[in-house]
């Protein structure tokens, strides 16, 4: 007679998730769907695009929070059903089956707790990233390409849309540069740990000789903000660049030249859109952009904050915060947390969370502290 029991784990696992239902706030989560929900079903919202996009991606990210919630509680409920039914049936099938059920969730509910842990200003925004490529030529750029497509595949994984507004081609190998948007609730503050420089070790496929090379890439991470931020640019200080946007060997994309380039003078900050149809859309995608960085820079002066932001983050020896060896040793290992994995292929294939939320916790101590 099979004797299967998960009733301890189950129950473990019922508290935490309680206590993660406690923080989110359920109850106020709610009544906030109802209230856009209502602004959502008005006749002319329509009328004025900015606010309908906000209302409706506010109430798209509220409904995900919840909607997660809701499944784990069900999943939880069908767990114990599933238990139930492995041993009145004395089926070590179902028992297989609710021990692989419970591993899931224990995973799915560790992450919503990490997500917890994020209750900074901006954390629940969603996130514009941009990854530069560094020291270290063709392998430097291929290099900021593999860091793309991670990123892509981790939102892949766990099915955030993404919007890429600007890819800078390299000349050889990969790219110099790509900034895309990952609209996801808390994308801003599980990915802001993500920021920094990472530095690649392999043996170089661009070289004639078999060295090692050492390459490097920034990856720069900001919010999005949902309302016009409050940060006045005269237009002094703005030189504005137009050109055409091009694909890999300098193709063509587009027959006109629609592309933006944003040169803030004073601080040196530069922003480049060209994904959208038109100069004109390019352009103000590349100024909400600039000034959510310019907002994020005043902050920091004020708070006496000393964080890397764009154009702070050299991409070269000394300042990484995450190494990934690709020779003899097959390790990708972060510098602050001490987390490391001895599958790069699993990482580059988006497989973060565990780097995510050891950087997340590392975090939460140091400002505790």
């Amino acid at each position: 007679m099979l004797d299967f029991d998960l009733s301890a784990d189950i129950q473990a696992l019922r508290s935490t998730f309680a206590d993660i239902k406690s923080v989110v706030g359920v109850e106020a989560l709610t009544t906030e769907i109802a209230r856009l929900s209502e602004e959502a079903g008005v006749p002319d919202l329509w009328d004025d695009v900015d606010k309908a996009q906000k209302v409706t991606s506010a109430l798209s990210h509220r409904q995900t929070e919840l909607r997660r919630i809701t499944e784990i509680e069900a999943r939880l409920d069908d767990l114990d059903v599933l238990v139930e039914l492995a041993n009145e049936m004395d089926d070590e099938d179902s028992a297989e089956e609710a021990r692989h059920e419970l591993a899931e969730l224990e995973d799915i509910v560790s992450q919503l707790e990490v997500q917890t842990l994020l209750d900074g200003e901006y954390d629940d925004r969603a996130a514009v990233v941009t990854i530069r490529s560094g020291a270290g030529g063709d392998d430097a750029t291929d290099f900021a390409e593999m860091l793309m497509r991670m990123y892509l595949r981790w939102a892949e994984r766990h099915k955030y849309p993404v919007k890429v507004m600007d890819t800078s081609f390299a000349e050889g190998a990969g790219i110099k540069s790509a900034t895309f948007e990952i609209d996801a609730p808390y994308a801003y503050g599980t990915l802001s740990v993500e920021a920094g420089t990472h530095r690649l070790a392999r043996i170089s496929p661009f070289g004639s000789a078999d060295k090692r090379q050492t390459s490097f890439a920034a990856v720069e991470v900001i919010p999005v903000m949902e309302e016009a931020v409050e940060v006045e640019i005269p237009e002094g200080d703005i030189r504005v660049d137009v050109f055409r946007s091009s694909g890999p060997g300098g193709q063509s994309v587009n027959t006109t030249d629609s592309a933006v380039r944003l040169t803030h003078l004073p601080t040196g900050l530069v922003v480049s859109m060209q994904n959208e149809k038109s100069q004109i859309q390019n352009r103000a995608a590349a100024m909400r952009v600039l000034q959510t960085r310019l907002l994020l820079l005043q902050k920091e002066k004020e708070a006496a904050k000393k964080k890397e932001l764009a154009g702070v983050i050299t991409a070269s020896w000394g300042d990484q915060m995450r190494s990934y060896f690709l020779y003899g040793q097959q390790l990708v290992k972060d510098l602050r947390t001490g987390h490391e994995v001895g599958n790069p292929a699993v990482v580059f294939d988006g497989d973060l969370d565990g780097f995510i939320a050891a950087g997340i916790r590392w975090r939460k101590r140091k400002d505790d502290d």
